[in-house]
């Protein structure tokens, strides 16, 4: 069943939403609508043209960018990670597998650790973001952090664990790994407005991140300057609705690779959804989830298989998404 558009358009005014909610049912669009502005400076008005950050979204396409190599035998689930790392970050243990980075059960030290407590708008990185461009620069972001549980043992959501998946991909295939999400992920689905933009030299259609819900300061100086298989994507709610569609019509990797991808590997009651490999699922339906919370950013987008209703939510702030997704829940 398709959500109630109007509440979701209700919410966003009642809450002072900045960003762009879309639902599509089928083919059919049912909302499509941006609020507030998306450069306050220059007082630009937000457009569902714009582009938005989507943080932990991204994990999602790290999971399929990962599982294309997979298909093509240059990986394995099973594979250890350790013979592509060589001598690199000699902490995570040599039974880290590709399939326990997927699904947050490595147990390897995250250099963002959320469960630290903290204001998602503190500084958390050590090394200066302008040095953070490409994913073999955050090895030392990465570096010297304990491994905290035996690899398969538990569920942690885990960062560093995606970064290191962007890392194994960029060297087993010589390619960017920018560049091969592109190739693998974005271009199969017709996700043509997205992608990972520097953040010192936004164009002017990528919507700003901000740090408050009034003001002018952005998330500039709290994210890596070019992000990696943890976030950084930017994209527009039509480009997420052709990616749901490319996921479920086999166009990035085949049927069977999807199940495995969706398939629940944890329950996660504080979240109220379970996991799978680079994508959320309801707790109680086929629903499939990715979401996104940073510094500047959230985000939330979903597809039902049986209505076959897509939900996307992005705003411009760290809080922004949250009231209107839950007048979704409810």
């Amino acid at each position: 069943m398709a959500p109630d558009t109007a509440a979701l358009h209700t919410a966003a005014l009642d809450s002072g939403f900045t960003g762009a909610i879309r639902v599509d049912r089928g083919d059919v669009v049912l909302l499509d609508r941006a609020y507030g502005l998306a450069d306050r400076a220059h007082g630009v008005a937000a457009t569902t043209g714009h582009r938005y950050g989507v943080a932990s979204v991204a994990k999602g396409v790290t999971a399929l960018a990962v599982a294309s190599l997979v298909e093509e035998g240059r990986l394995g689930w099973d594979d250890p990670v350790r013979p592509v790392l060589g001598d690199d970050l000699p902490l995570v243990d040599d039974a880290v597998t590709v399939d326990h980075l997927l699904s947050h059960r490595s147990g390897i030290g995250d250099y963002i650790d959320e469960a630290a407590g903290g204001e998602i708008t503190d500084h958390v990185l050590t090394r200066p973001v302008h040095e953070l461009d490409d994913t073999e620069a955050f090895l030392p972001e990465l570096d010297g952090r304990p491994q905290v549980s035996v690899p398969g043992a538990t569920f942690a959501y885990n960062n560093s664990g995606y970064v290191l998946l962007a890392l194994v991909a960029q060297r087993v295939s010589g390619v960017a790994f920018t560049e091969l999400v592109r190739e693998r992920v974005l271009e199969p689905a017709g996700m043509t407005r997205s992608g990972y933009p520097r953040t010192d030299e936004l164009p002017g259609d990528v919507a700003r991140g901000y740090l408050a819900e009034d003001g002018l300061r952005t998330n500039v100086l709290h994210l890596p300057v070019r992000g990696s298989g943890d976030g950084g994507l930017v994209t527009t709610t039509a480009d997420l609705t052709r990616f749901w569609r490319a996921l479920r019509a086999n166009r990035i990797v085949s049927e069977p690779t999807v199940r495995r991808l969706v398939e629940p590997t944890a329950d996660v009651p504080d979240e109220q959804m379970r996991y799978a490999r680079g994508f959320w699922l309801a707790q109680d339906s086929g629903t499939v989830v990715l979401e996104g919370y940073d510094a500047g950013v959230s985000a939330r987008t979903s597809h039902d298989p049986d209505g076959d209703v897509v939900v996307t939510v992005v705003a411009t702030t760290a809080e922004g998404a949250w009231p209107v997704l839950e007048a979704l829940a409810d």
